[in-house]
């Protein structure tokens, strides 16, 4: 019985740190974003749909910085540069 419940508290224990690994890794991916963004709230909206583009085109985690400022050069004219 107290192998049992040290493995599912292993278990667990383990779930949670990938979980939170997973959320602070989105966390910093959104940061990113609206790094590039300023404090427009039109320009932020704009990185973020770009950060969700990113996502579903599978772009990896080195090239996401390359590819954010890519996509904050190439902003349309009606969303203001920060």
């Amino acid at each position: 019985m107290d192998v049992a419940i040290v493995i599912a508290v292993s278990a667990l224990a383990l779930a949670l740190h990938v979980a939170l690994f997973v959320v602070f890794r989105r966390w910093m991916d959104r940061d990113l974003a609206l790094s590039f963004a300023g404090d427009d709230p039109a320009r932020r909206a704009y990185m973020l749909a770009q950060l969700q583009q990113a996502r579903a085109q599978g772009i990896g985690r080195r090239a996401l910085p390359d590819w954010l400022a890519r996509a904050a050069a190439n902003a349309p004219n009606d969303v203001p540069a920060a």
